[in-house]
């Protein structure tokens, strides 16, 4: 096959402790901790996080007793957590400054969701697609479960050397048709302490050792577990920046860890995080398209959240279902009323029916009015802090209520499959 009927198409994905990931945490935690208190509460919370400090902003109108003292014990819960608790890092659970600038939601805002209207204006996506069982596009799913097998590694000190910050990014080759070919490229990057430091020409780097232990211990069992029919050559460790890269067969993977060199200052210390700024590592890696709108810190009545649920559940569906083996789903909504403004179903030629027989079927077999997706997926639980790490979409969880099939069937009756 020559590779002019190829393409390649790369995603990442971001660990809990990267500065931005442990603002979105912080905002979910406080929504989660008013909805325990008051399901009915109308919350808009944004979260910034740099050195030693967090400032929490934002509209909340809760009856939960969200005093000051509950908003700096929140923080800190979800910073220790994480995993932030040494001091000497310059952002941990005994030395952040939390600052609260919280106030109640417009009343003007009020006035069009009391009467079950949308929260606010806007277009939103789902996507789903027959490439992994959770109907997730490959590069982004193998990208969260490198972070996530991060995390276990290094909180059950397999990976003793490693904190909380890192990210990673996987390259995947497809054919024409959007088959999923092989693996290219790998790329993680993991903070680390300065055990695994060493001096090469006066400047600090991360370890070869530890690079190979991260290819073995991480890398290298998360590709085998996941696809290991995509891989079809060697995979190959990269070296850092500027120094002379091996020869690289065509079927060979390209491993870079840290390949800036070191990554010691990391965290909130080493980059500003702030609420909502990974929303393609939230959805679908940027192979499908998403909404104007982040997640993180917003109740259900926000369809910026709500209707991006919904448009995944019925996306997901709409692919579990053998309708179509891609799908997107855009939903737009007009602020104060209830029923969207228009309902756009895409399956990129891949529909067994055509996709306005699609669009007709989803008008009459989903709720997608506010309040009819808030009760369809039972939204108003404090369910939020742990979505805001590793992905809102393609997640095993039985709370996740948007990844739930539970339309498969009615979906191919109505479609007469």
């Amino acid at each position: 096959m020559s590779t002019a009927n190829r393409y390649l198409f790369t995603s990442e994905s971001v660990s809990m402790g990267h500065p931005d990931k442990v603002a979105d945490q912080v905002s979910d935690a406080i929504l989660d901790f008013c909805l325990a208190h008051d399901p009915a509460s109308r919350v808009a919370c944004e979260t910034l996080v740099t050195t030693n400090l967090a400032v929490v902003a934002g509209e909340i109108t809760t009856k939960a007793p969200l005093t000051r003292e509950a908003v700096d014990k929140i923080v800190r819960n979800v910073v220790k957590e994480i995993g932030y608790t040494d001091p000497e890092i310059r952002f941990a659970d005994t030395t952040v400054q939390v600052d609260c600038h919280i106030h109640s939601q417009s009343p003007h805002i009020s006035q069009g969701v009391d009467k079950e209207g949308a929260g606010d204006q806007g277009m939103m996506f789902g996507f789903a697609c027959d490439e992994t069982p959770e109907f997730m596009p490959l590069p982004i799913a193998i990208s969260h479960r490198l972070v996530n097998e991060h995390a276990r590694l290094r909180r059950e000190g397999i990976l003793a050397w490693a904190r909380p910050d890192a990210k990673s990014q996987v390259t995947v080759e497809y054919t024409a048709d959007g088959t999923p070919l092989r693996i290219k490229a790998v790329v993680l990057s993991t903070q680390h302490d300065p055990s695994v430091k060493e001096i090469k020409n006066g400047e600090d780097y991360f370890s070869d050792a530890a690079r190979h232990e991260v290819l073995a211990k991480l890398i290298k069992p998360v590709l085998e577990a996941d696809r290991p029919d995509l891989i079809k050559g060697k995979l190959v460790v990269m070296p850092p920046a500027g120094e002379t890269e091996p020869a690289v067969g065509e079927d060979d993977i390209k491993v870079y860890i840290n390949p800036t060199g070191c990554f010691e200052v990391g965290g909130p210390d080493g980059d500003c995080g702030l609420t909502g700024r990974k929303i393609i590592v939230d959805t679908y890696g940027g192979r499908g398209r998403h909404g104007g709108g982040a997640f993180s810190g917003k109740d259900p009545s926000k369809v910026d959240r709500s209707a991006a649920y919904m448009a995944r559940h019925v996306a997901k569906n709409i692919v579990a279902a053998g309708l179509a083996k891609r799908c997107e789903v855009q939903l737009a909504y007009a602020i104060g009323i209830a029923e969207p403004v228009s309902v756009l179903v895409s399956t990129e030629g891949t529909g067994v029916i055509s996709d306005e027989k699609i669009s007709e079927i989803v008008k009459h077999e989903f709720k997608l009015t506010p309040k009819g997706i808030r009760e369809h997926l039972d939204l108003r639980r404090p369910i939020y802090q742990k979505s805001a790490s590793g992905g809102h979409f393609g997640r095993g969880e039985s709370e996740f209520t948007w990844e739930h099939t539970d339309h498969v069937d009615s979906l191919r009756k109505a479609a007469g499959i």
